[in-house]
């Protein structure tokens, strides 16, 4: 891990042009906070992945108004080490962050970042019903994922459901927001239970869902606890003769492809995820993201949604420094507003006033090859609605949407 003092957070490197003058090309060093060990690690490491991925591009660029030298820290899953790894990054001169894959981690630090005048660049999906002039969320807001899979769901298999979550407030705000999508459409929730983050004892709660026979399982753990409920849930039902996919479909927000391989043979196929990104989309600016990031990862993890995220916060972070001509926090801030970059997921335009990341919500089914069918997706990039204010969901026809595309 490099060190950069306060005095010295930026270095000189030649010059591009900028209209009728010169400006000095800046070296930048940039904190990337993902814990690469731990519970949660597999998918954290996907952004650390798909943030290195992103500066190295930008490093090769000769047109890049910015050189990015990441420094990186391992928080290794435990919420009590994101405090001081963001303050000794503070400490070496560094002012804009990309991480964290866990809300709890996020809330951790936001009051370090509020404090120091630092840009946070939160690059996960996660529950909404927060703002902050200190953070830029290029990961999914509810109404990306959870809006559009409660609609799919309630539509293609009923309107009860078992909730299960990782105890902290991913898990919590997620089942409240099914909760109260359910009821919004005469739905109910049959029960709701929590575990701690890496709990992998699923026994009672799979015997309870048996018994309350849901019309779906509504899966809001992360992590170790995830991977293993998925397996036992699978296990469980093929020994009593029944086919978990169609009489107990289990529904996820936070399901990706590394995810997949974690869960193994067992339990990883046919299983429902709602999210803006899949590996599997079509379109030449995927296929060079996919190919990019497996030649400079060939190790692994495979690419996820959460690495697609982190991947843009960095190019937006390179426009927005460019746009501002200074890595100076504020001045970048409103350089970001309505900055556009065309993703591996399609384009992405960043709110000027929440914000938050337009995206394009889809729902993907798991194959055996670890992989995603997509089942549905929106027709075009959906603006962050992080406090569901707006009735309108990705999948109905709106004022401004077009009908939804059935893609298989």
């Amino acid at each position: 891990m490099s060190a950069f003092p306060p005095q010295k957070q930026f270095l000189l490197l030649g010059f591009f042009a900028v209209g009728s003058y010169e400006m000095t090309r800046l070296e930048l060093p940039i904190g990337l906070l993902f814990s690469t060990t731990g519970s949660y690690g597999r998918v954290a490491h996907t952004q650390l992945n798909g943030a290195q991925l992103a500066c190295d591009e930008i490093n090769a660029d000769p047109d890049a108004a910015v050189t990015f030298r990441p420094v990186h820290i391992d928080p290794a899953s435990d919420l009590h080490n994101y405090a001081p790894a963001v303050q000794s990054m503070f400490d070496q001169g560094i002012r804009h962050v990309c991480g964290c894959y866990t809300s709890s981690s996020r809330k951790e630090v936001i009051p370090l970042f509020e404090k120091h005048d630092a840009l946070l660049w939160y690059p996960t999906h996660y529950e909404g019903f927060e703002s902050s002039t200190n953070v830029i969320y290029t990961g999914a807001a509810p109404n990306h994922h959870m809006s559009p899979l409660i609609d799919f769901l309630c539509a293609r298999f009923g309107r009860r459901a078992y909730c299960i979550g990782s105890n902290y407030i991913w898990g919590w705000e997620s089942n409240r927001v099914m909760r109260e999508g359910l009821q919004k459409r005469r739905g109910e929730v049959l029960a709701e239970r929590y575990l701690p983050v890496g709990e992998t004892d699923l026994t009672a709660i799979i015997e309870e869902i048996l018994e309350t026979e849901p019309d779906f399982v509504f899966n809001a753990l992360i992590g170790d606890s995830s991977y293993a409920f998925f397996r036992a849930f699978r296990e469980t039902c093929k020994a009593r003769g029944i086919e978990q996919t169609k009489r107990f479909p289990i529904a996820s927000c936070n399901l990706s492809e590394p995810e997949l391989r974690a869960i193994g043979p067992v339990g990883s196929d046919g299983q429902i995820s709602s999210s803006v990104y899949f590996s599997s989309l079509a379109g030449a600016c995927n296929t060079r993201f996919v190919e990019a990031y497996g030649k400079a990862f060939p190790e692994g993890p495979v690419v996820s949604a959460e690495a697609e995220a982190a991947y843009i916060a960095i190019h937006m972070l390179a426009k927005s420094i460019a746009d501002a001509k200074t890595s100076e926090v504020s001045a970048v801030l409103k350089a970001a507003a309505g900055q556009v970059f065309d993703a591996p997921q399609g384009r992405v335009t960043i709110d000027p006033e929440t914000y938050h990341a337009s995206l394009t919500p889809r729902i993907g089914l798991s194959r055996t090859d670890f992989e995603f069918d997509i089942l549905l997706e929106a027709p075009e990039p959906v603006a962050a609605d992080p406090y569901l204010v707006s009735s309108a969901t990705a999948f109905e026809p709106a004022q401004r949407r077009k009908h939804v595309r059935v893609v298989s």
